[in-house]
């Protein structure tokens, strides 16, 4: 008896799901990318909008997570501060291959 593997889609072609967190233009985030390490918890990112800003990454995503140079994030500008914003998001690498097929990125 052929029993279904599980691990695959029923249409047997064995496609690969993401998912992918998109930036909320409601709540004001933006994708950018890290053009430059600062220390002491600060990155420059430039985002998608044109404007290089400084950005502050938080203790919950510091802890977790590893931000380099060249990595896409997500930020939310300040709003009484339009250079300067916080990190609220991390891209993987198949995360930011998905983001330019399907337009979000350049």
């Amino acid at each position: 008896m052929n029993r279904p593997n599980r691990n695959q889609p029923a249409g047997g072609e064995g496609e690969q799901f993401t998912r992918v967190r998109t930036p909320n233009k409601r709540d004001g985030e933006l994708l950018g990318t890290v053009t430059n390490m600062l220390g002491a918890n600060r990155v420059v990112v430039h985002c998608t909008d044109g404007v290089t800003r400084m950005c502050r990454i938080p203790g919950k995503i510091k802890k977790r997570i590893w931000i380099r140079e060249g990595d896409v994030v997500i930020v939310v500008p300040w709003e009484f501060q339009n250079d300067k914003a916080d990190v609220i998001w991390r891209y993987t690498q198949p995360q930011v291959d998905w983001l330019q097929k399907k337009g979000f990125l350049s």
